[in-house]
């Protein structure tokens, strides 16, 4: 996959009109960044109010822009020029490029896409801006299923570097290299993955939660103090629970969820029960005032207990586990070992990628951390990656 993408990604895209469904944050952050690279686009919605919202969006954020000396006037007008708003899916006739940015709803997204094949040319290229849904699936609503790929964004779309690009069995490799060419012509890092639950990103930061909630579940620490374990000794910019209260405890139970689902209950994946009850209570975050932490008006975060030990403990048991789970990706053929970290530390501003680290602390490290996890609780979670043990049994490095 390293090769294929060596390949490709030094040829120059000739898609100049994109069309975007969906004008919500992902959306016009898309259209955004396409405007940007000078494309000419237009950003669909069915809602007119939708569409004003985005319109005004997009006033605001290039303003800010010109605050802080990023873009000039000239340049706002330039990108603002590059983008109209329609609420015709018809309108998007003329696109080379569509990417899709709506509601994670397998049905609606196949609706959506059987539609917009009857307007656009034979050639243009079907995308959809889906975390979680088999691309596959969405690519057997065309008759053309072959022009349909992934092209997964990450939120803010104009500030994350890191866009994965996820080829369908049906895809074909045209589509890919040219899916491929465009987005690196945004300016984009580009990570090629496989179509398997949660691709690159969704499934390799799935232990970032699920280990800091069960550590909580046995007693070993509150939610501050493994917030401030990751932060502290591993780098990271946000604790889990800080991070689980940005993102909404309720989309971020859903995604570990449908990723639970979908490797057939594989116990790696598996669902905290705390998450699960604080969504069913409505502590969701930010977004509802209250999630791990409470965010009224007035309220103190609680103070972590700031014993070295104990954070060492902490990030060691989540680290490896990450590890693990990275190196898994890589053995199964998910992504090159160079697209699986860029898409870590691109994607989700990891310190560093994962495979990167594990070869630093030193792979038999992280075997042996692992088989004592295993044989502690005897949980098919705490298993081995078949790579990991290979390559400590033959003294090798991923990079």
């Amino acid at each position: 996959m390293t090769n294929q993408k060596s390949k490709i990604v030094n040829q120059k895209s000739s898609i100049k009109f994109v069309g975007i469904i969906g004008s919500g944050t992902m959306g016009s952050g898309i259209a955004q960044v396409a405007a940007t690279a000078g494309c000419k686009v237009k950003l669909y919605d069915t809602n007119q109010a939708a569409l004003d919202k985005a319109k005004v969006s997009l006033e605001k954020i290039l303003n800010r822009l010109i605050e802080k000396g990023r873009i000039d006037t000239e340049e706002k007008n330039r990108i603002q020029s590059n983008i109209s708003y329609v609420d015709n899916l018809k309108s998007l006739s003329d696109s080379s490029l569509t990417i899709e940015a709506i509601i994670e709803n397998l049905e609606i997204k196949q609706k959506v896409f059987s539609e917009l094949e009857s307007y656009v040319t034979d050639d243009c290229i079907i995308a959809s801006n889906t975390s979680s849904l088999s691309i596959a699936s969405i690519a057997a609503s065309l008759e053309k299923p072959e022009r349909c790929v992934g092209i997964h964004f990450f939120n803010p779309a104009p500030l994350m570097k890191l866009v994965e690009v996820i080829p369908a069995i049906q895809t074909s490799q045209e589509v890919l290299d040219k899916a491929v060419a465009t987005i690196s012509d945004w300016k984009k890092v580009v990570a090629v993955a496989k179509d398997t639950p949660g691709f690159i990103v969704n499934r390799v930061a799935r232990p970032f939660y699920g280990e800091s909630l069960r550590i909580y579940e046995e007693g070993i620490a509150d939610f501050a103090t493994i917030d401030w374990s990751l932060k502290t000794i591993g780098g990271f910019r946000m604790g889990p629970f800080e991070l689980m209260d940005f993102i909404g405890n309720d989309v971020n139970y859903t995604v570990t969820e449908t990723v639970f689902t979908a490797f057939y209950f594989d116990p790696r994946y598996k669902p905290a029960f705390t998450q699960k009850r604080f969504a069913e209570a409505g502590y969701l975050g930010r977004k509802s005032g209250k999630g791990y932490y409470d965010y009224s008006e007035g309220a103190t975060k609680p103070n972590p207990i700031e014993d070295k030990a104990l954070a060492e403990q902490i990030f060691n048991r989540v680290l490896v586990m990450l590890i693990n789970e990275a190196a898994d990706a890589l053995f199964l053929n998910i992504a090159s070992a160079e697209d699986i970290d860029n898409a870590m530390t691109k994607g989700v501003n990891y310190p560093k990628g994962l495979l990167a680290w594990a070869d630093e602390i030193g792979i038999d490290t992280c075997v042996n951390a692992l088989d004592r996890l295993y044989n502690e609780y005897h949980e098919d979670r705490y298993r081995c990656s078949p790579l990991l043990r290979k390559m400590n049994r033959e003294n090798l490095k991923f990079f």
